[in-house]
């Protein structure tokens, strides 16, 4: 694709990026097929060819973003199916994230979604918060009913966003975890030692994967330490465009894991949430000029793993666990498109005695995207009955997906219980069996 940044523009190292993100792009439409709203809706605006376009011309003009381009940039779910279908390694992830920053800079949203986007910028990365505001959810759920239907719209509207919001409230909230700072020895012989990612919203709506990860790890000889002044991973904010969040939650988290690696060594940072490991292995971008931490964020990039990735080499001992149980896999998009993992959980599970089952329609978003079910609630709901509709098509007894914000998307259409990976591979090793209905 011919750009014409001048050489001004091309100063700035987000430009010179885009220049050559978008130079790599030949038109050719493949990415259409796999984009979600562009099947959803048909629109070649809201494909990742036509959002290209939109970007490109806003970045070259040096424009302040119109309301037509902030909807298509909004309906974007980042699930990056795109970057997995393009022949020609167009980096979409890149240009999208930077025009999201372009939008929130310039772009003068609706008082009432600026103050919905600023509650959630302040809730979500703070479990604290986060466990307070879904306790005011439940409360307040009953009281749903009384809204509003609001008229159909090509942007929802703020009683749309809070009744998603409060229909993804669970009925309870389990007890929280262990706090920062634990470590957990190893059993027997010790073969490694690793920091676990606390992680924000999935520490209070499902503490139980950590420590069915922390159980496994430490059967298999690895020591697990939950870091101290460990923050948020900074993708929930860093989607919403808030980049100067989010890169202080990056340099603050890449200062503390560095120095504990230099203390007492880390072989792996791991990731039981891959929407959070898409972002943290990519801290070497995000901070590349940034000169006090390029170089360790690039460390910690490196350092970075999700959970399979790493118990696939530890030689897992699996135990008998009887019945035949089926398993539909569902290939979180962070994981397949982001991470490009893909294969490597399904053979775990199928290697410890499930049978796993393919999901049609495996390569489309079930609609979660971080906060995309509140912001894009019809969106996201249609999506979310298409991929349970074909979860339900291969008959599972249970759903097994890793990342926490597809295990609540999914959840809250069936009544098949959804798990994590690891619970399953850690019930296969000699842990607990996960509650059969248990939902998240």
């Amino acid at each position: 694709m011919k750009t014409e940044f001048s050489l001004a523009q091309l100063a700035d190292p987000d430009i010179a990026e885009a220049d050559k993100i978008l130079r790599a792009c030949v038109h050719c439409g493949f990415c259409t097929a796999t984009c979600p709203t562009y099947v959803l809706l048909g629109d070649e605006l809201d494909s990742p060819r036509g959002r290209i376009y939109l970007i490109k011309e806003m970045l070259e003009k040096d424009q302040a973003p119109t309301a037509e381009v902030v909807k298509h940039i909004d309906r974007c779910l980042s699930c990056l199916a795109c970057m997995t279908t393009c022949p020609s390694g167009v980096n979409y992830m890149h240009l999208v994230d930077q025009a999201r920053v372009r939008i929130e800079q310039r772009y003068q949203r609706p008082l009432a979604e600026r103050l919905l986007r600023q509650v959630l910028a302040f809730v979500l990365p703070h479990p604290q918060r986060f466990r307070a505001s879904m306790r005011l959810a439940r409360l307040a759920r009953p009281l749903a009913v009384f809204l509003p239907t609001p008229r159909p719209s090509a942007t929802p509207g703020l009683i749309q966003r809070l009744k998603a919001m409060l229909a993804l409230a669970p009925n309870r909230l389990p007890s929280p975890g262990p706090l920062p700072g634990s470590v957990f020895a190893a059993l027997g012989k010790k073969r490694g030692r690793v920091a676990l990612l606390q992680g924000c919203a999935q520490q209070v709506l499902a503490p139980r994967i950590n420590q069915a990860a922390i159980s496994l790890l430490t059967r298999h000889g690895i020591e697990v330490v939950l870091v101290r002044d460990e923050q948020c991973c900074g993708a929930l904010t860093h989607h919403l465009g808030n980049d100067h969040d989010a890169l202080a939650r990056a340099r603050a988290n890449v200062a503390v894991w560095c120095a504990e690696a230099a203390g007492e060594g880390l072989d792996a940072i791991l990731v039981t949430a891959s929407g959070c490991g898409t972002v943290i292995k990519d801290y070497g971008y995000l901070l590349r000029e940034d000169a006090a931490f390029a170089s360790d964020a690039a460390k910690v990039s490196a350092l970075a793993k999700d959970i399979t990735e790493y118990v696939a080499g530890l030689g897992l001992a699996t135990t008998a666990i009887g019945d035949n149980i089926v398993v539909a896999y569902h290939s979180a998009c962070s994981l397949q498109h982001g991470q490009k993992i893909t294969g490597l959980p399904k053979e775990l599970l199928s290697k410890n005695g499930f049978v796993v089952k393919d999901v049609p329609e495996s390569h489309l978003c079930c609609g979660s995207a971080g906060t995309y079910n509140i912001l894009q609630p019809e969106l996201a709901g249609r999506l979310r009955d298409r991929k349970v509709a074909n979860i339900a098509s291969v008959k599972p007894d249970m759903i097994a997906a890793g990342n926490i914000g597809c295990m609540v998307q999914i959840a809250s259409g069936t009544s098949v219980p959804v798990v994590h990976t690891i619970e399953l591979l850690d019930w296969a090793t000699g842990g607990s069996r996960p509650a059969l209905n248990a939902q998240v």
